[in-house]
């Protein structure tokens, strides 16, 4: 079941957020009010990447070998 963290707390306490995340998937960090972000484990987004991606599509990489369609940056102000 997702949990909701507060930025402040989320940061402070990163090590729960993460076990938790581990340990009863996606958690929820929010800013002023607003959900920001989630942390999942590494294999639900990697289930999730597999889903929405088809295998078939080639994809841009960046110098890093990361792929560039795969996230973009936001702001967390």
């Amino acid at each position: 079941m997702s949990e909701v963290w507060q930025a402040q707390e989320a940061m402070t306490r990163f090590s729960e957020l993460l076990e938790t995340s581990l340990a009863e998937g996606p958690q929820i960090v929010t800013g002023p009010g607003v959900e920001k972000s989630v942390l999942v484990p590494i294999e639900h987004w990697r289930r999730l990447q597999r889903i929405t991606r088809p295998k078939a599509r080639s994809r841009e990489r960046s110098p890093g070998g990361v792929a560039l369609s795969a996230w973009e940056p936001h702001s967390l102000q």
